[in-house]
């Protein structure tokens, strides 16, 4: 199934446009680097060998008696080689009752993203776990959230939202099919559940995207829905990992992923990235489940494996060319509790070669975030280390005290979760 929504549609495009402009001013720079180099080498030849008639040319080379003539190296690749695209990605959103009441009588969460906002939209694609649903009043407690928190979400640059979670069916099948439809309302795409058994065969279980001349698709699975089990009839609304996916998480779904992903692979896209909620809640333990599902999934054409559910942020790497971040923590709720409140945005850095076709992870960086919440404000998503230096120079509406000293805290915590010791 592709991905063709308007609105993702121009965003890409207003992307494209500001890259474009930057890579003219890179040429510009580099013409006029050029060109000053190249006077300066004339200039030198000049006056320091003034008895000679001619002086060697930029690009020709010369001959030395008793070396070898060696060609002039290209100075520039062709620009219609390579293309390099970002995908940003956060853990979960999780729907309160204090999230909901962040936005006031107005509903309105603009501030809540204001300060990571550009981290979203500067991507490629943006994609996030949304735990909750979409199902009208009353709001919070009951996980539902008001269409204003997704609508602000699309504007802060959010592209897809993955809702095969805990809570794809909190609301039944019908509650289901409520969240897709007002997800789509809000100008995203839903990833990894679907309002029929009949769409999802439609669209084959997988998404596919592009930007930039790179062609990504994403699937998406849960390990189970809180216990709760798909009636007859909507068995396939769901993507999961288990078998058991109502009880006790043993058998792994081989068959079913496979399904999933070799329909993917079909489309022949450049690289597969899969969204997986799976393993403990507060617990940091793989269990050897989540290990074999890993393994699955690499070894049978997934080239990026990004985690949710635990609400905890932990380990990620890129070994081989396959990359595996196994959760990314909570990116927005009430923080209450303790390692719920830090987590990281992460990139990653897509490069393609159009000669030969080959498209390949490069690398991947990530922002550290935490959720602010204090009294006489609203809940505020915010990057560590550019809010400390706020608290630093004394600016106004810079976090309290108490706030900062947290925020070190778990900036800490974050590379040491990120990149354990052996």
């Amino acid at each position: 199934m592709a991905f063709d929504e308007e609105l993702y549609q121009q965003r890409r495009q207003e992307r494209k446009r500001r890259q474009e402009a930057k890579k003219k001013k890179l040429i510009i720079k580099l013409v006029l680097a050029a060109f000053v180099l190249v006077l300066c080498a004339v200039l030198i030849a000049v006056f320091v060998n003034p008895g000679k008639e001619e002086t060697p040319q930029p690009g020709v080379t010369t001959a030395t008696p008793g070396k070898e003539e060696s060609k002039p190296e290209a100075t520039t690749a062709d620009p219609e080689q390579f293309s390099t695209i970002h995908i940003a990605a956060v853990g979960d959103l999780n729907v309160t009752q204090k999230l909901v009441d962040a936005g006031g009588m107005e509903r309105d969460y603009t501030e809540t993203f204001l300060d990571i906002a550009h981290l979203l939209g500067d991507a490629d694609i943006s994609v996030v776990n949304f735990e909750g649903v979409l199902c009208g009043e009353p709001y919070g407690e009951s996980k539902s959230a008001p269409l204003s928190l997704m609508q602000n979400l699309s504007s802060a640059g959010v592209d897809l939202v993955q809702i095969a979670n805990s809570y794809s069916i909190y609301k039944g099948v019908s509650g289901l099919a409520k969240t897709v439809e007002n997800v789509r309302a809000a100008g995203m795409e839903p990833l990894g559940a679907y309002d029929s058994n009949a769409a999802r065969e439609e669209s084959g279980g997988y998404l596919i995207c592009e930007a930039n001349g790179v062609k990504i698709a994403f699937v998406a699975f849960t390990k189970g829905m809180d216990g709760m089990a798909l009636p007859a009839g909507s068995e396939k609304c769901v993507n999961v990992l288990y078998e058991d996916y109502a009880s006790t998480y043993k058998q792994v779904a081989t068959q079913a992923i496979l399904d999933v992903v070799n329909g993917a692979k079909a489309e022949e896209p450049d690289m597969i990235i899969a969204m997986v909620h799976w393993g403990s809640e507060f617990n940091d333990t793989l269990s050897n489940s989540q290990l074999e599902i890993e393994t699955l999934l690499h070894e049978n054409g997934v080239d990026a494996i990004i985690g949710t559910h635990s609400h905890y942020v932990q380990q990620m790497k890129l070994k081989d060319g396959k990359f595996t971040a196994y959760s990314l923590g909570d990116f927005a709720g009430d923080a209450d509790r303790s390692g719920s409140e830090y987590s990281v945005v992460l990139d990653l850095e897509i490069t393609k070669n159009h000669k030969t076709g080959k498209t390949n992870i490069v690398g991947f960086s990530y922002t550290p975030i935490f959720t602010v919440v204090e009294e006489e404000k609203p809940i505020r998503v915010m990057r560590i280390k550019e809010a400390m230096a706020a608290f630093e120079g004394g600016y106004i509406d810079s976090v309290a005290k108490e706030t900062y000293d947290k925020m070190a805290y778990a900036l800490e915590r974050i590379e040491n979760r990120i990149n354990p010791k052996k």
